[in-house]
Order: structure tokens, then sequence, then C-alpha cells
């Protein structure tokens, strides 16, 4: 029998090192994992049976694995399947989160928010529970760990460690510091959304929805795999509550243009009744500049860096969605 290939033998030692930390406070700081290693293809068939598990209805989903520091401390407070409950619900979802870097950029800004990423890629999404869950111990350790007033001396440091602290970068994964939430509110798992987005959550639970970066699927027979289309559009408008915002962006203007078409903002359906039109509309320039969010989904993200570094155009869409009419008396 063959060995495993080297990027597989490469995580599995990294997951024993980071177990051994993690039960040892002794240890060494906890290393978040190297990407390198869970690299894979960014194209995934969504039409395609992935054998992908999925509650049957939002009622039984067991979210408690996902978000411990939330479960219900009422044992009788259960899901349809039996699971605990949370104390809250999952309010933003980030649509083909790729590695989390929104996730972990919307972390401490929205602290008190329960937060998922949705991937169909394998890999991808064992990098992202690997991150969050050293994210989350080395906040843990930070807490658990003596303040600066009652700790014990120690060696003076020397000029070469001085020099490397000042060279490094802070940023919310390297820096010393308590997050606010300790990442604790951010999860992620594997998901179709085209296929189980409702079977996740029900009618008007979520605040805000994010589409970073999603894959253009250029080839026109390709279309009807983009994850924004009039079909989709409807589920998401059914999870969002009224007032709730839908975060959309893309580096390719084509894609944008997409976006504002089935969201009948742009084009000849403009002006047609019903359909999308009457859920969404579309958020200001204005308000976007005020919002905090959307510098986090131009720069946190993966592919936001990417484009930065390539001096690439970022077009952004925000849409609101609308209160449902009134039944006519």
């Amino acid at each position: 029998m063959s060995a495993p290939p080297p990027k597989r033998q490469k995580r599995e030692q990294y997951r024993k090192k980071a177990a051994a930390a993690a039960g040892n406070e002794t240890q060494g700081k906890v290393k978040l994992p190297q990407k390198k290693f869970y690299r894979q293809r960014a194209h995934a068939n969504p039409f395609s049976d992935h054998q992908l598990d999925y509650p049957l209805s939002p009622a039984h989903m067991d979210w408690s694995s996902h978000y411990p520091a939330y479960v219900n401390p009422d044992s009788e407070q259960t899901t349809l399947s039996g699971a605990p409950k949370l104390l809250k619900d999952v309010e933003v979802v980030d649509i083909g989160c790729g590695f989390g870097g929104l996730l972990v950029g919307l972390a401490p800004l929205l602290p008190e928010t329960l937060m998922l990423g949705l991937e169909i890629r394998t890999q991808v999404l064992e990098y992202l529970a690997t991150r969050i869950q050293a994210l989350r111990t080395q906040q843990q350790k930070l807490k658990t760990s003596p303040t600066p007033a009652t700790e014990s001396p120690s060696a003076p440091s020397t000029p070469a460690d001085e020099a490397a602290s000042d060279a490094a970068t802070p940023t919310p994964e390297t820096s010393n510091k308590l997050i606010a939430g300790g990442y604790q509110n951010i999860s992620a798992l594997r998901s179709n959304t085209m296929k189980f987005f409702p079977n996740f959550f029900r009618r008007q639970q979520l605040s805000k929805i994010f589409i970073c970066f999603p894959d253009p699927h250029f080839k026109a027979r390709k279309h009807k795999a983009r994850i924004i289309s009039e079909n989709l559009n409807a589920e998401y408008a059914y999870a969002l509550r009224p007032g709730g915002l839908l975060y959309t962006i893309t580096d390719v203007e084509e894609y944008h243009h997409w976006v504002l078409r089935h969201f009948r903002e742009e084009g000849e359906d403009q002006a047609s009744e019903g359909g999308v039109k009457d859920l969404f509309e579309r958020v200001t320039e204005e308000e976007l500049a005020n919002d905090p969010c959307v510098a986090v989904m131009k720069e946190a993200t993966e592919e936001g860096k990417k484009v930065t570094r390539n001096k690439g155009n970022k077009y952004v869409a925000v849409f609101r969605r609308k209160a449902d009419p009134e039944w006519p008396a």
C-alpha cells in the first residue's frame, strides 16, 4: 500500500503538534496551519453528489459543536434532533468562505454575533476549521496566562528579540492581545449552498449574507452554476430578515453587471414588476462608505488581498432586504 501524499502527511504532522500544544499549557505558542498544505482547485461542480450531511430542517440542526461557548446550559432546551440548543442563532453567513479571511476579520468587529462560513471544498474547509480552533486555543491561553503585573520575572530580552518583535506586523491572528469574543463566534461547515441553503436557516433568521469573489464561471454554458441567480436570490431573501443586507464583491466586471441584472438593478428587467425587485433595494454609496463590513470584505479576504497586490478593480454591490408587503384587506 502506497504512503499518503506528502501534503496530507504534513497536515497530519501539524494536527498532532497542535493537539499536543492544546493539551499542554507549558508548550509554546499555538501555530496556525500553513495554507500551502491545504490548497485545492478553485472549481467544484455544485451539481455533483458530494455526499454531504445536512439537517432535515433548521430546527434539526446541531450547532453545539460549532459554537460550544454559546450552548444553552438548560439541558431541556434541545433541537428536534435531540441536540443542545444555543443561546442565540447564527445571524451572518459567508457563502463560499474559502480560507476564512472574512470570518476572521469580522469576528472581533461583531463579537456577539454568531457567524458561519459555507464551503464545498474539503481541504479548504479542513484548513479553516484548524485555523479557527488554533485561534480559539491562542485566545484561551492568553486568558489563563498571568497578567504582566503578577508575571514572574523573566530574562531580559536581547537586541535580536526586540528587533524581531519590531519587525513583526501585528494582526488579529499574531498579536498577543485578547480579541473580543475570542473567535468563539465563528465556525464553518461543508455544504452546497445551491442545494441545501434552506435546510440550515429558517425564515428571516439572518441579518447579513456575504458572497465574496464567487467563481465567475466564464463560459456561458456554466452560468447556471453561478451562486447568484433569480431562484437563489429568492432563497436568500427568505432567510434574510427585513433590513438585512446581502453583500457582493467581485473583481470581474461582467459578473458585477450579472449581479445587478439579477437583482433587477440594471438592464431591461429594471422596469418589470414583481420578483426580486420587490424583495431587495440597492444600498447607496454613502451608506457603504460608513459600513465597516465593506472594508473588511475588500481587504481581509484572501481574494481581496490578491486583487490588491495585482492592482485590480473591486466591484461592490450591497442589497437591503425589503419588508414583506402586507396582504390586501
